[in-house]
């Protein structure tokens, strides 16, 4: 399968030279996603929300590469404040419920200090 490069116009990807997404196979890699909101460059204050805007940044990705939430296998959350550890726990286990895939939680800074979150899958379809 040819490899397929997955954009969402973001200036980001041009500056520094990456993809959303890369779809290679039966493979989806999304890229580190943060809580703008690409359409209006938009970074809300609210974890929330910031939350929100990547899962829909995700989901909007994975209906371009032709993939589905249900086939997240690994997920990297990037996380600024272990005080927000709890909230975010709640969040994303809304999102993944039952696909519960391996996932990994990191304390770290993040590039602006506004980003609260940045969340990384992967995403693999099942053969047959």
């Amino acid at each position: 399968m040819k490899r397929q490069l997955v954009s969402t116009g973001s200036p980001f990807e041009d500056k520094a030279g990456y993809s959303r997404a890369v779809v290679q196979d039966n493979w989806c890699f999304v890229a580190g996603t943060t809580g703008f909101d690409y359409s209006t460059m938009e970074l809300p204050d609210a974890l929330d929300a910031q939350v929100a805007n990547i899962f829909a940044t995700i989901d909007t990705t994975f209906a371009e590469a032709g993939f589905q939430r249900a086939d997240i296998v690994r997920a990297v959350y990037y996380v600024p404040d272990r005080n927000d550890v709890s909230t975010i726990f709640k969040l994303v286990g809304a999102y993944f419920q039952d696909i519960r895939p391996a996932a990994t939680m990191l304390i770290c800074d993040l590039i602006d200090p506004a980003m609260k979150i940045e969340i990384e899958v992967t995403a693999m379809k099942a053969l047959g």
